[in-house]
């Protein structure tokens, strides 16, 4: 399979013709059916339903033109990224962050980001805290937000704050009844729905430690992929979530009551390589020192544990003292 083959795909699904496809990509019929050919070869199963006038795609080939899609738009941003970079038109900003992040101070700083650097391009890519380490290892990203602390001497981990923890509840249950803060403890006994299912170690482990350090043994464990998932399932009474207090806004048709007990915090961790002089590192941790200042809305301090509005937490075993 290649770049090729995925392009003649997506314009034979497109113009549902083989005809049309060949001539909008200026090749003979022939060799375009035979890449089309080798490519169902190739994945062995078919992915186009010829007899029909106009052609239609067989249920694998509606999702791998989907896949296509997505693949043939990331090379596209890939290609234009680096030729603007290789003219000296901009540079690039790779920022992994896991999804609750969005709820709290990511979109914040990013919009200031772009006020005071308009040269960079900033490229946002989702992924939770345990694939970070690598990425950046790596260089696919330049810097993560993510809640895993880490051991690894080769990156830089910066605990931003310390986030309470919220369990969501179904509304019109027992525990819904107050909204006063709930002992961790009297968790024991609930179905408690964690995420994401994979990779791990991750933050529903953070979730499982603090349960047993309460000795709150759940009646059943429910893993899900995503945090999205877990409260559309809170919503339909499948059981109770524990999530980080920026997340509330996601959902309100469940109850949501703070958690209280030790450890019921989550870090948000800045990690960026070791060494990494990029004066858009400094910038960053500038402009998040500004942005706590500033004292938003989803820096409630009756939500966080740390003095200052939870601007210092407990640094990670290689970390540096955020200022």
């Amino acid at each position: 399979m290649d770049l090729r083959q995925l392009r003649y795909f997506v314009a034979v699904a497109r113009e549902r013709n083989f005809t049309r496809a060949a001539q909008m990509l200026h090749i003979a019929q022939p060799p375009l059916s035979r890449q089309i050919q080798l490519l169902e070869e190739d994945l062995g199963v078919p992915l186009i339903i010829r007899k029909s006038r106009p052609v239609r795609l067989t249920e694998a080939g509606r999702l791998f033109y989907e896949q296509a899609l997505q693949v043939l738009g990331r090379v596209e941003q890939m290609q234009a990224a680096t030729r603007r970079v290789g003219l000296n038109q901009n540079s690039v900003l790779s920022i992994g962050f896991v999804a609750s992040t969005l709820y709290g101070g990511l979109p914040s700083l990013v919009r200031k980001l772009r006020q005071h650097a308009p040269e960079v391009d900033i490229q946002l890519l989702e992924m939770v805290s345990v694939q970070q380490i690598p990425a950046l290892k790596e260089g696919r990203i330049d810097m993560g937000f993510g809640r895993l602390r880490h051991s690894d001497p080769n990156v830089v981990g910066i605990v931003l704050r310390e986030e309470r923890l919220v369990v969501a509840i179904p509304k019109d249950t027992p525990l819904a009844e107050e909204p006063s803060p709930l002992p961790v403890a009297a968790l024991a006994g609930q179905k408690v729905i964690v995420y994401p299912k994979e990779p791990r170690p991750g933050y529903a482990d953070h979730v499982l430690s603090l349960l047993q350090s309460h000795d709150a043994r759940p009646a059943e464990v429910q893993e899900v992929r995503e945090i999205q998932t877990a409260l559309g399932l809170v919503a339909a009474e499948a059981g109770v979530c524990i999530i980080p207090s920026s997340a509330r806004q996601m959902r309100s048709d469940v109850h949501y009551r703070l958690l209280e007990g030790k450890g019921a915090t989550s870090p948000v961790i800045l990690s960026h390589r070791i060494g990494d002089n990029s004066r858009y590192i400094d910038l960053v941790k500038r402009l998040i020192a500004e942005m706590y200042a500033e004292n938003p809305p989803w820096l409630d301090p009756e939500y966080n544990l740390v003095p200052g509005h939870g601007l210092i937490g407990s640094p990670t075993e290689h970390s540096e003292k955020f200022q």
